[in-house]
C-alpha cells in the first residue's frame, strides 16, 4: 500500500526557474500568480506571501500561493493533501481561497472543519478566454484612465468590488490598499473606461500579466447604462488594447449566475476554458 506523504516545503528563488515553468504549463489558469513571480520573485517579503510545493527540487508537481489569496496550481489529490496541511497548522491568513475547482474544492472540504465557515462560496466559475480581436466593434471611447482621473474612477471600483464581493474594500484599512492599487493599475496603464462628463460608463483593469496570457478584472457598466451594449463594446476595445500591448491570450473569470456578464463576454469572442471556484471569508 503506497502512504500518502504530506511533506511540503516553502519555494524560494533558488525554485524560480522550475515554479515558472509549471506555471507556464497552463499560462491561462495561472496567470495570476505566474504574473506575481515573475515580477517579484519567491522571496516571501516581496511575493506578500509563501510559495509552497510539493515534490523534491527538479521535481515539483504542484505549488500554493500561500499569500492574501490561497492558490492551488496543478494540484492533484496527494498535493491538495499536503497544502492543506500545511494552510491548517498556519491558520488562516488569507482572505480567499481561489483556483481550479476540484482543487479548491478539496482543500475547502479538508479546512472547514478547523477555519469555519465562509463568508460565501462560489462554487463554479467559468474561466474564459480570447486570442483573437473580438467579432463585434470596439468602442472607441474605452481608453486608458489617466492619472488626474483617479478620484473619477474610484467610487466605480469601489461599487464593482462591493457588488462582485459582497464587502466594501474600504472595510478594515479604510480603503487604503485598495486605493493604493487602483492607483498603480493607472500609473502602469492598464486602467480602462469610458468616462462621460465625469461618470463612468464602462471600465475594466488587466489585472494579471505574463508574457503567455492576461487577465482581466473588475469589468463594470454604470448600473444606469445596463443593457445598452455598453460591456460587449467595451470589452471588445479592452481585448484590443491587451493584445495590442500585453499578452497573445486575454482572460478572465466570472461567477456562473452572472449570465448577462457570460453573454457579453461571448458576444466579445471569449469562450470557456475551465473553471475556477472561490471561498471567500
Amino acid at each position: 500500500m503506497m502512504l500518502r506523504t504530506t511533506a511540503s516545503r516553502v519555494l524560494d528563488d533558488n525554485d524560480r526557474d522550475e515554479v515558472l515553468a509549471l506555471l507556464d504549463a497552463d499560462p491561462v489558469a495561472n496567470v495570476f500568480v505566474a504574473s506575481r513571480v515573475r515580477a517579484v520573485g519567491l522571496n516571501p517579503a516581496r511575493l506578500g506571501g509563501q510559495m509552497w510545493g510539493f515534490g523534491p527540487r527538479g521535481g515539483l508537481t504542484s505549488l500554493c500561493y500561500a499569500g492574501a489569496n490561497l492558490v492551488p496550481v496543478n494540484a492533484g489529490a496527494d498535493a491538495v493533501h499536503a497544502f492543506a496541511d500545511r494552510a491548517r497548522k498556519q491558520g488562516r491568513r488569507c482572505s480567499s481561497i481561489v483556483g481550479p475547482a476540484d482543487a479548491v474544492a478539496s482543500l475547502w472540504e479538508r479546512l472547514e472543519p478547523y477555519w469555519g465557515a465562509a463568508r460565501a462560496i462560489r462554487r463554479a466559475q467559468p474561466v474564459m478566454a480570447v486570442a483573437k480581436p473580438s467579432p463585434v466593434p470596439i468602442d472607441p471611447l474605452v481608453r486608458r484612465v489617466r492619472p488626474e482621473e483617479f478620484e473619477i474612477l474610484l467610487p466605480a471600483c469601489v461599487a464593482m468590488f462591493t457588488e462582485e464581493v459582497g464587502i466594501s474594500p474600504e472595510a478594515g484599512d479604510g480603503g487604503a490598499l485598495y486605493r493604493s492599487r487602483v492607483a498603480e493599475l493607472i500609473r502602469i496603464g492598464r486602467s480602462y473606461a469610458r468616462i462621460e462628463h465625469g461618470r463612468v460608463v464602462f471600465k475594466a483593469e488587466i489585472g494579471a500579466v505574463t508574457p503567455l496570457a492576461c487577465q482581466i478584472q473588475g469589468v463594470w457598466v454604470h448600473p444606469d447604462l445596463r443593457g445598452r451594449g455598453h460591456a460587449v463594446a467595451g470589452m471588445a476595445s479592452v481585448v484590443k488594447h491587451a493584445l495590442d500591448c500585453f499578452a497573445p491570450v486575454v482572460s478572465l473569470y466570472v461567477n456562473d449566475y452572472n449570465a448577462p456578464a457570460r453573454a457579453a463576454y461571448r458576444r466579445a469572442g471569449f469562450s470557456e476554458v475551465g473553471t475556477f471556484m472561490s471561498v471567500l471569508f
